[in-house]
């Protein structure tokens, strides 16, 4: 079949298709982008009013149609534009995953206007350093983070602030959003280059300030149609290699996804709601990630598209009220932000009526995804990410930056047109980042003779071990294999003779136990004996998480004491 995918992806890409592939000049590096790809965000946004009535946006009883998202957007943009936002200028969103944020989103970019994604778990330090950097005009926010913004408000005088779901009379100085909605609907004339930024995402760095990405208008839309091109190439591929010439017949099912991850980071925003939204698709909402409430909503929307970090993913499928919840409707379960492990990858094809495993690796600083893999290659070769996307070139590195050949493992350095334009304000964090037009991802991988990317590991948290490397990810996925673990992380302890030991703490599944020594002698069959975890923590809550649903491991490795491991 991988001989089919070769030849499905020259078909899709060749000069005259869908997915014809370029190279052009961008900031003086040749890039590969999409000839055909529709210029802007906002000729995307403008492409998605052809779906009229189709329901759009969905948080609990509320629903609005893409043409009520249409007016919507103009009005919010005209109401900026009043204010005297410009082509150019940054408008911050600081809120819960409402229906509000990919109004006010497509709005933005749709004028020209540069998207600030505010971290809604940020406390008002946090949000002060975010402010500062971005030096945004406009804040559109939720009340939780009106509330934090009260206590810095005195040194952003001049920030003019909107305010979504007011439950009673707009603080002074705050603009109820009733009177945005209210504006004339009306889209502001905009001119806007592809390679113009469309919105800065804060990484989420795990050590110093969380850095501000420049994503542009070209990266976020060649982004989009990576998404498109990875769900119809491996699907020709797999019907070329069962004897037919052409993709699966039948009407493709309308697009239903769980938005399940916050839309301040790329997972969410660049890949679940514009990939659905360019597919005239329903986005479903969430309050906050709850595994009751999505099994509900899987249901009751009929839900086809469920992808967000592979620890959601199983918590529905190990969730009491999985096997009485009909789950029928969804097509692909999966994850990005974080590997799959491959038991899960494993457990999606055993226990889904109809989805197939699938994932995507990417990050804030491509616009979303750089590989994606899923149904039968996934699980042929279930300890991989997929492929590079059509826009980006892959090699893994040594030390010296030297490439590679295939099966040996470095850092994983990748170079196209959705490669972010560098984080503003932060000259040096970019050079340091970028070597002409190559992103340092920070990855620690291998590709193999098919092209597929394996990653190992993030080279910050590699176990040196008597000078032998252990990848913490080969040790959470033999862990995961063994019953009972519902989560886990592997991290480096201190060491007097070795330097570093490995360590693991481990989430044990409410009503299982697991016992320590047959866990270690679970993972002796899978590991080296160097590997297998010297330290484990058992522990009885859940292992704690940032805000796009990401272990702290760092944060929960600090709080351990050896003293108290087994």
């Amino acid at each position: 079949m991988y001989k089919e995918l070769k030849e499905a992806w020259a078909e899709l890409t060749a000069p005259g298709q869908m997915f014809e592939i370029a190279e052009i000049d961008i900031r003086g590096v040749t890039n590969r982008t999409y000839a055909n790809a529709p210029g802007t965000l906002k000729d995307v946004w403008a492409m998605a009013a052809g779906h009229g009535d189709k329901e759009y946006l969905v948080y609990n009883d509320e629903r609005c149609t893409y043409a009520q998202s249409q007016a919507y957007v103009a009005s919010i943009a005209n109401w900026l534009a009043s204010q005297g936002v410009k082509p150019g200028d940054r408008v911050a969103i600081a809120m819960r995953n409402y229906p509000e944020w990919m109004l006010a989103y497509w709005a933005i970019t749709s004028m020209g206007a540069v998207v600030v994604g505010m971290n809604a778990w940020w406390v008002p330090h946090e949000m002060h350093y975010g402010l500062e950097d971005s030096a945004p005009k406009v804040m559109i926010c939720d009340v939780e983070r009106l509330q934090r913004f009260e206590e810095i408000r005195a040194d952003f005088p001049d920030l003019i602030v909107t305010a979504v779901r007011l439950e009673n009379e707009a603080p002074e100085g705050v603009i109820d959003w009733v009177e945005v909605i209210n504006s004339p609907a009306e889209m502001p004339a905009a001119d806007i280059d592809p390679d113009d930024d469309a919105c800065v995402f804060y990484t989420s760095g795990t050590t110093g300030r969380p850095k501000g990405a420049q994503l542009t208008h070209r990266g976020c839309v060649n982004n989009v149609m990576n998404l498109v091109f990875a769900n119809m190439v491996q699907p020709l591929a797999l019907a070329k290699a069962s004897g037919s010439t052409d993709a699966p017949a039948g009407e493709a099912p309308a697009v239903s996804a769980l938005v399940a991850t916050p839309l301040f980071h790329v997972t969410a925003n660049n890949c679940v709601a514009q990939t659905a939204t360019i597919a005239g698709g329903k986005l479903v909402h969430m309050y906050k990630w709850d595994a009751t409430e999505a099994l509900k909503l899987i249901e009751q929307e009929q839900i086809t598209t469920f992808s967000a970090v592979p620890m959601m993913a199983r918590e529905v499928m190990m969730h009491p009220d999985f096997e009485s919840t009909d789950t029928s409707s969804l097509k692909m379960l999966g994850g990005g932000g974080a590997a799959m492990q491959p038991d899960l990858v494993e457990k999606v094809g055993q226990k889904m009526a109809n989805a197939q495993p699938g994932t995507g690796y990417g990050m804030t600083e491509t616009c979303g995804v750089i590989s994606s893999v899923s149904s039968a290659f996934f699980q042929d070769k279930p300890t991989s990410c997929g492929p590079p996307v059509p826009t980006l070139e892959a090699k893994c590195v040594n030390e010296a930056g030297e490439t590679l050949p295939p099966g040996e493992i470095g850092e994983l350095w990748v170079k196209g047109s959705n490669v972010i334009k560098g984080y503003i304000n932060r000259p040096e964090a970019t050079a340091e980042s970028i070597t002409d037009g190559w992103l340092h991802t920070g990855d620690v991988a291998f590709i193999d003779e098919e092209g597929f990317i394996f990653l190992v590991d993030r080279a910050k948290d590699m176990v040196l071990r008597g000078g032998e490397n252990v990848y913490c990810a080969e040790v959470e996925n033999a862990l995961f294999s063994y019953d009972g673990v519902a989560e886990c992380v592997a991290f480096a302890v201190p060491d007097d003779r070795l330097g570093e030991e490995v360590g693991a703490a481990i989430y044990v599944a409410p009503g299982d136990t697991v016992d320590v020594e047959a866990l270690r002698g679970h993972c002796k069959g899978l590991l080296a004996p160097y590997k297998v975890p010297r330290y484990v923590w058992l522990l009885t809550e859940p292992l704690p998480r940032n805000a796009n649903g990401k272990f702290l491991k760092r944060e929960l490795r600090d709080s351990l004491a050896v003293e108290d491991a087994a």
